[in-house]
This record gives structure tokens, sequence and C-alpha cells, in this order.
């Protein structure tokens, strides 16, 4: 039986886009929570990297090793390369190695924390954007895109009536987006 062969109520299209919003929802919801552990996951792998080459002078030999350890007995998880090894100790250097990862690398995905990692030259240059990341919901891409056109230097900078003619609520979203 198909579903024009079935006498499908008049409800029924509105059953369904709340059954299609409550999944999409729940999807996201999971995608944020598993980021969201990923990163404890790479702050607290960064966090204990950087300790012991502080304590014993590990160099990059063994940063290798741990990568080359870590992909064996982990084979079907990404993300445990040298490289990545790298940038988990450069996010804790960078932001701070305190126990818990800070609230705005928090929700960042991992790929805008190593964008931010590698083009921000600067510590107040790396939080302005991760926050602005966070707060406006850009794109990797988007982001890269920001650093790249230097938009922390140039926010705020052109003479702009946003504030004047709209709403509070719109000129806080239009005036970031003065070139």
């Amino acid at each position: 039986m198909t579903s024009s062969e079935i006498d499908l109520s008049a409800g029924y299209a509105d059953l369904l886009e709340i059954l299609k919003t409550r999944v999409a929802n729940v999807r996201v919801q999971a995608q944020r929570t598993v980021n969201a552990l990923l990163i404890e996951l790479y702050w607290s792998l960064g966090n204990d990297i950087l300790d012991r080459q502080d304590r014993q002078g590990w160099g990059s030999g063994v940063l290798r090793q741990l990568a080359n350890d870590l992909g064996a007995s982990f084979p079907d998880m990404k993300g445990l390369s040298y490289r990545n090894l790298q940038y988990m100790t450069a996010m804790v250097r960078d932001w701070g190695a305190e126990t818990n990862v800070p609230q705005v690398v928090a929700h960042l995905p991992w790929g805008h924390i190593r964008t931010i990692l590698a083009k921000a030259a600067t510590t107040e240059e790396r939080d302005w954007y991760a926050a602005a990341a966070v707060q406006y919901g850009w794109s990797r891409n988007v982001l890269l895109n920001k650093m790249m056109n230097h938009s922390m230097e140039r926010t705020g900078a052109a003479p702009a009536n946003f504030t004047g003619r709209l709403a509070a609520q719109d000129s806080e979203h239009a005036v970031p987006l003065i070139p």
C-alpha cells in the first residue's frame, strides 16, 4: 500500500511537521553535545601533554609517538594526528591552562578553533574572533573570510546610522556587518 492509497486525515501534515521539527532539533542538540564533549576531550589531552612537556621536557618526538600510539589504539577515530595534538596543546597554551575549557571555546567546533589558532596573531584577535563566531553563528568559511579581511579592525570604524534608524536588536546585528 502506498501513501497515495492511504486515506490521510487532515491532521497528518501538521503531525508530520511537528515530528520533523522535533527530530531536527534533537539532531542539532546531539551534535552540539558531541562537539562539546570532543572539545573537552581535546582540552584535557592538550592540558596533560603540556603538563608532561613542562615537567619532563618532552619534545616533538614524543608528540609524534603519542599520535601514532593513539591512532593505533583508536583507528576509527579521527582527530588524534600529530598536527591535531599540536593544535590541542596550542589551544590550552593560548587560552590558558585552566582546568576547564573557556566558555567561548566550548561552543566552537574544532575546525573553527584550529582556524583561529592558525590565523590569529594576538590574544585579543583570537578572543574577538572566537566570541564573534559564537555570537553570529559563523561557518568556518565565513570565519576565515572575516579573519582574512581583518574584520576585527574594521568593525565599528565606518560611520553608521543603524542605531538611530533600526530597532535596537536589528541595529546590533547590522553594525558588525559594516565593512
